[in-house]
This record gives C-alpha cells, sequence and structure tokens, in this order.
C-alpha cells in the first residue's frame, strides 16, 4: 500500500525533486495569498496588478507570482489586459455562491452517473490510491506547506476522476467552464491560516466526504453518492464564509462590500 500511496502522489512528476517540492509550496502559498488579498478587497477591482509589487508584498520570487496569477485568470478571478498583466474582475459573494453550487450540481451528476452506469475499474483504482495518498498527508497535526501544496494536487486530481468516472465529454466540458468561474474550483482553497490545525480539520472532513462519495459509486447508489457530492461543495461555501466572518470588517473593506451587495439584494 506505501508503494501505491508513493506512486499516486508522484503522479505526472515523476522526477519530481525536492526543489521542484519547494517550487510547488510557493506556488499554492502565493495564490492562497493572492486569494485573500482578493476576498478582503485589498486588490481593487479594475487596477492593473502590478507583478513587482506582489512579489515584494508575499515575500516570495516572480516565478511563484507569474504561476498564481496565470493560475488566477483560469480561475476567472483576473482578466488578461491587452497591455499586458492582470486586472482583477468584480464579482460578488452570490456570484461566488452560485458558482460553488453550480459546481456541486455538475459533481454530484457525475457521481450519479457513475454509480449508475458502473465506473471503470482502473478509474476507481485510481481514486482509491490517490485518497489513501491524501490520508498520508492529512496524519500529521498541522500541514507543511509543501504537505498542503501535495493535498491540492492530489484533491484536485480526485475531481478529475471523478468526472472520468461518469464517462460524459459533455459534463466534463461543463465542469471545465464552471471551473473558471469565481472560487468554483475545488482547488480554490481560501484559508485564514493554511497551516493551522483548523485547516487541517477541514481537510479531514473534506476527506471523509471523498471516501463517502467514493463508497456509493462502488455500491451503485446513485442518489447518496449525488446528494454527497452536492454536501461536499458546501464545504467549500461555509469555509469561505467563516473566513469572511472572522475578520475585522475595518481591516477586511472587501467584506464590507459583499455584506451591502447581500443586503440589498
Amino acid at each position: 500500500m506505501l508503494t501505491a500511496i508513493k506512486s499516486i502522489a508522484a503522479q505526472g512528476h515523476p522526477e519530481r525533486t525536492s526543489g521542484q517540492n519547494t517550487s510547488d509550496s510557493a506556488q499554492v502559498r502565493a495564490l492562497l495569498q493572492l486569494r485573500e488579498l482578493i476576498l478582503s478587497g485589498e486588490l481593487a477591482g479594475g487596477a492593473r496588478i502590478a507583478e513587482l509589487t506582489l512579489v515584494q508584498r508575499l515575500g516570495v520570487s516572480r516565478t511563484p507570482v507569474r504561476a498564481a496569477l496565470l493560475r488566477l485568470e483560469q480561475e476567472g478571478l483576473l482578466e488578461a489586459l491587452p497591455s499586458g498583466g492582470y486586472a482583477l474582475k468584480t464579482f460578488t459573494e452570490r456570484d461566488i455562491s452560485e458558482s460553488i453550487e453550480l459546481r456541486g450540481t455538475l459533481e454530484g451528476l457525475c457521481a450519479r452517473l457513475a454509480a449508475e452506469r458502473g465506473a471503470p475499474t482502473a478509474v476507481l483504482a485510481q481514486a482509491r490510491a490517490c485518497l489513501d495518498a491524501i490520508d498520508a498527508f492529512l496524519q500529521t497535526p498541522t500541514l507543511s506547506d509543501e504537505a498542503f501544496s501535495n493535498y491540492v494536487r492530489l484533491n484536485a486530481q480526485f475531481h478529475t476522476l471523478l468526472s472520468d468516472m461518469a464517462g460524459s465529454a459533455v459534463i466534463a466540458k461543463q465542469l471545465e467552464r464552471v471551473m473558471s468561474l469565481p472560487f468554483a474550483s475545488p482547488s480554490g482553497f481560501v484559508l485564514a491560516q493554511a497551516n493551522s490545525p483548523a485547516a487541517r480539520d477541514m481537510l479531514v472532513v473534506a476527506q471523509d466526504q471523498h471516501r463517502q462519495v467514493l463508497e456509493a459509486i462502488e455500491q451503485r447508489e446513485g442518489s447518496r453518492a449525488e446528494s454527497l457530492m452536492r454536501e461536499h461543495s458546501r464545504l467549500a461555501q461555509r469555509n469561505l464564509r467563516e473566513v469572511v466572518s472572522s475578520r475585522q470588517p475595518h481591516l477586511l473593506p472587501g467584506v464590507q462590500l459583499i455584506h451591502r451587495t447581500r443586503q440589498a439584494g
């Protein structure tokens, strides 16, 4: 079993070195920090984002900042400017909520179809190995940057495998579109402290949901698999609300704007 865990953890990166692990960790750390800056309103909507300013502010090199900016463009949080660089898109809390809900609906459909049609044996085996690898990273009370980076990668892999289990090119295409909406990606984490015990506990809950969904698919329980997957997406919504509510409003001007928008609606 240990061999299987090592294999799935290194999948796609057979020659991964400690230097590459460090680079991946720096990129994930930059992603987390940038998402929090966006959520806090500290990066103004529509304004050009200066790469050098972010390098100085985040305390990382240009390489992970560039990778993080590209990733955030793919997630629908930034838009590329014709003159070069990026600008922050504008969105409300309702936009985020609906985007996550839409992802949960589509992934729930994937889970139900996988259970009803019968998922390929090879894909199920990959999913089990993926979850075994995640379990290995969640053994410690808190997560290092490298461990959290690996969790993010493996979590994204599990969600991709879930789509593969459904065997639907139509749904897979729609899921790809949904992933480009604000904070809708399964890896679009917003954690106040990624290395805290509380953050690890949230990931443990998410991992338990992964296990239950996979079990429902294997037992051909379509309705249960769909319900569990939709609940899984709501965990992201709850976490986002907790991060927002944990901040002091005067330190988080973007939250005031979000709350006003919600109340006005």
